[in-house]
């Protein structure tokens, strides 16, 4: 309610507000977005959150690219690449490719940026990525470098373009955060000025080559504002601080998009919300989530449907498996499980709890969603108590072996590939598996492993279909991005639901 209360009052006083020079962005082409994140670090090599591939994507370059409208790798710096044997890949660099200091870019940069990345010096949130699969980087000339690999990977090109950031040559050489707070980049924007945890300023770099997928750039000045408090975000959009939020509540958003200087703009995204239970019995060996029909049971007490229409709203839909349906090799042959509480209940009974038993539910987002997810099990019988707090505290419960069961989501960083998702949760070394099938393991890894589509397909449909079977999750729903936008900027969206600022342009 004060929620509304807020919004109506800004509403209303809307008019009052906002100052001639306050609205003068299009006229002045500075577009203001506001990161409930404080931006700290400039280097995506070094970072993980959506906040800072939104930057990382204005600011930086890799070799490869992601058409959300094709769902294809593109050449980006490079034009393209070719295995010249199973394990050694040679990528050929565009003419015309230079850092934002004016520097031309090189193979021996990127074979640096490479091989510091999986060197044993390296701290890089990127590491985890390649590592397993690259040996070395090799610059042969100017603009050819090979990839040596540790083993065939095909999805190796998928990592170059949703992972590693081409920087110069040496420069991590004396200090492994050099670029975190003054990034020479290849992107279409250069930055102009960073104080970080408050702003960053980005202004359109003249010498960005005219061959990039992310042509044509249109805004001259997009300016991030680190802006924490949401109720802040809101009055800064109305009265003409800020021209674009995201990460916002459907009501919110619903509410402000009735502005006449604010739109409500909605996307599809690659997050689903699921709930991951100890099958295993890793916090108690004779425990009810070891029964495959108590964990059935529990799947067929969720209204997934409600879920994604109630609470999500847009593009959200309800999802039964442990994947993206718009990724590849997500099939949705497996089982189902449709709302059905007096078949739940049933099934309670049937594993030996009649009246059911207790449940320690941990979440650590979403806490709505988290509270309709217990009233539906309280429903069937199941005494749940709701433990919502922290992601750190969850990793670390989890770490310890002590979540029964627990509300996750999963982004897969945008790539529209099931191996982004399986491989993080079922995977012999992630405390995200709770399940520990060593089956499921080896046909997810086996996946990563072929460059045969076809069969990747069927070693992934053979997988869920064992997740499924077993109901070792609860896929729950997909997610919707809500943005607020100024009513006067144009801002395009993609199946991926990641934003890509430099699409925006003035109406």
């Amino acid at each position: 309610m004060l929620t509304y209360m807020r919004i109506a009052a800004l509403a209303a006083m809307m008019p009052f507000m906002i100052p001639a020079e306050a609205r003068a962005d299009k006229a002045d082409d500075t577009m203001r977005v506001a990161f409930g994140e404080e931006i700290l670090n400039l280097d995506y090599n070094n970072t993980t959150k959506r906040e800072y591939i939104i930057l990382s994507d204005l600011i930086d370059e890799g070799l490869f690219d992601y058409d959300p409208e094709t769902n294809t790798y593109i050449p980006s710096v490079a034009t393209g690449y070719e295995y010249l044997d199973p394990l050694t890949i040679e990528v050929k660099l565009r003419d015309g490719v230079i850092f934002h200091d004016g520097t031309g870019l090189t193979a021996e940069d990127v074979a640096y940026t490479y091989n510091w990345v999986i060197s044993e010096e390296s701290e890089s949130a990127a590491k985890g990525t390649i590592e397993r699969w690259l040996d070395k980087a090799v610059a042969v000339d100017d603009k050819t470098i090979r990839f040596h690999m540790l083993e065939e990977y095909p999805l190796a090109v998928r990592d170059m373009a949703n992972r590693i950031q081409i920087r110069k040559a040496g420069t991590y050489d004396n200090d492994p955060n050099a670029a975190a707070t003054s990034l020479v980049g290849l992107g279409p924007y250069r930055v102009e000025s960073f104080e970080p945890g408050k702003e960053v300023v980005l202004k359109a770099f003249d010498g960005y080559f005219a061959e990039s997928p992310k042509q044509p750039v249109s805004i001259g000045t997009i300016v991030i504002r680190s802006l924490p408090d949401t109720g802040t975000q809101q009055a800064e959009l109305f009265s003409g601080g800020i021209d674009w939020m995201f990460k916002v509540s459907r009501d919110v958003a619903e509410s402000m998009g009735a502005a006449p200087n604010i739109d409500h703009v909605v996307s599809t995204d690659l997050r689903i919300g699921f709930l991951v239970l100890d099958a295993f019995g890793h916090t108690d060996p004779e425990g009810p989530l070891t029964n495959v029909l108590v964990r059935r049971a529990m799947n067929h007490a969720i209204n997934r449907d409600e879920i994604a229409e109630f609470l999500m709203g847009g593009g959200a839909q309800a999802v039964h498996t442990a994947c993206h349906p718009a990724q590849f090799g997500c099939d949705q042959s497996v089982a189902e499980y449709d709302y059905d509480p007096e078949k739940a209940k049933a099934l309670l009974a049937e594993a030996g709890y009649p009246e059911g038993f207790d449940l320690e539910l941990w979440s650590y987002r979403d806490k709505a969603v988290a509270e309709v997810v217990l009233a539906k099990l309280q429903a069937v019988g199941i005494n749940v108590s709701l433990r919502h707090g922290k992601l750190a505290s969850l990793n670390e419960a989890r770490a310890n072996r002590q979540i029964q069961a627990y509300f996750g989501t999963w982004g897969s960083g945008g790539t529209p590939d099931t191996a982004a998702i399986a491989r993080v949760h079922f995977s012999a070394d992630t405390d995200r598996n709770m399940s520990n099938n060593p089956k499921v393991t080896d046909l997810v890894l086996a996946a990563e492993v072929t460059g045969d589509q076809e069969k990747r397909k069927a070693l992934y449909s053979e997988a869920l279909s064992i997740i499924a079977d077993e109901a070792y999750w609860v896929p729950m729903f997909s997610y919707a991005q809500n943005f607020l936008v100024n009513s006067e900027l144009e801002f395009p969206t993609y199946a991926d639901g990641l934003p890509r600022l430099y699409r925006a342009n003035w109406k």
